[in-house]
């Protein structure tokens, strides 16, 4: 299992990153990313933070009304899609060169497998390091890199130092590495799991790894075991080369509830608008479509319709997506959030990572 080197890498706050890239005026300021705050009275969350930020307490998915009472003197922008995959695609290009096995994970984050390109962690060292200064360089943006045996260990290492870090933790080290680290650290234990694992008395990886598998199994199923070599530092996972994503879409929730027929369907067509260069740019096509929507009192839904064959043809999108949300706008409650999504999808010859889920 220690036979491999493997980079992570994590573009740093990035959509506030590229805003402050793109206005320097916002350097050294808190930048946040959302929903609009309207005073403290905003709908939706945070997107994410600019480290100055971070300082106030922010953290992604932190609602939106939440952040400004931590910080109602900071700078609150509303997404900007567009600017960000472009950002994304300049630096992932970059970052390929640099790997046998390159496998983008959304829009700011790769795995990489250097095994080739390197004769030992050092080696790996020197590699992150002219990387790192390549990004900065070239995009004016930084990354922190996590260098480790498989990919478990090098994403938690690239989340070890930030912003700009680089973490190396070689095959002697990893368990070291992981002893002290709480276990939400790792991928998959939520909230929940947490609370399950405390009440074992386990509340770090270290006491995680040495706990009774049996037991594990016993309270987490098929989970338990691979918790288990999770906190023992097993990851047998590999580097994928080509990512399939299985859908591509956009949600919104409303600052204030709706109830106008004529404002969702002008949503919809913005969140398609939004979305749709992601389809033409990597040569996507897709037979379904899907809405999202979320009522007043959180009570949500959606629906789809397949088509008999496949198209990326932007109207068909708004047009099926309205014939779809239909049905429950007839209902007397307001509507918190829509999400409008495409599926089932067939990739020609410029496929790329995408992101976005219901």
């Amino acid at each position: 299992m220690f036979n491999r080197i493997i980079l992570h890498v994590d573009l740093d706050a990035f959509f506030a990153a590229v805003e402050q890239r793109e206005n320097p005026e916002l350097k050294g300021k808190p930048v946040i990313i959302g929903a609009d705050p309207k005073g403290g009275a905003g709908r939706g969350v945070v997107s994410t933070a600019s480290y100055e930020g971070r300082e106030f307490g922010i953290r992604s998915a932190m609602p939106i009304s939440k952040a400004w009472r931590l910080c109602p003197e900071g700078v609150y922008l509303r997404p900007n899609f567009g600017l960000y995959e472009k950002a994304s695609e300049k630096i992932m290009a970059i970052l390929r060169k640099y790997a046998d096995k390159f496998e983008q994970v959304g829009i700011d984050e790769a795995f990489l497998d250097v095994g080739s390109k390197v004769r030992d962690f050092d080696e790996a060292a020197r590699l992150a390091d002219r990387m790192k200064q390549e990004v900065l360089n070239k995009e004016k943006l930084t990354c922190s890199v996590g260098v480790g045996p498989n990919k478990l260990i090098a994403k938690l290492a690239s989340d070890y130092r930030k912003p700009y870090g680089l973490t190396i933790v070689k095959p002697e080290n990893v368990k070291n590495f992981l002893k002290p680290l709480p276990v939400r650290k790792i991928p998959g234990i939520g909230p929940k799991a947490e609370i399950k694992l405390k009440e074992l008395g386990i509340k770090t990886i270290g006491e995680l790894a040495i706990f009774n598998k049996k037991t594990l199994i016993e309270m987490f199923g098929k989970w338990g075991i691979l918790m288990h070599e999770y906190a023992n530092g097993i990851d047998n996972s590999e580097v994928i080369e080509k990512y399939e994503v299985k859908s591509i879409g956009r949600e919104m929730t409303f600052e204030e509830d709706v109830g106008d027929s004529g404002v969702i369907f002008t949503t919809i067509d913005r969140l398609v608008d939004d979305f749709h260069g992601e389809l033409t740019d990597s040569d996507i096509k897709f037979k379904t479509v899907s809405i999202k929507i979320r009522y007043e009192d959180f009570e949500t839904h959606t629906r789809a319709k397949s088509l008999q064959f496949y198209t990326d043809d932007r109207q068909k999108i708004k047009d099926i997506s309205k014939e779809l949300i239909l049905k429950f706008l007839q209902s007397k409650k307001k509507i918190r959030l829509v999400g409008v999504r495409v599926s089932g999808l067939r990739f020609g010859g410029k496929q790329k990572t995408l992101v976005g889920e219901f």
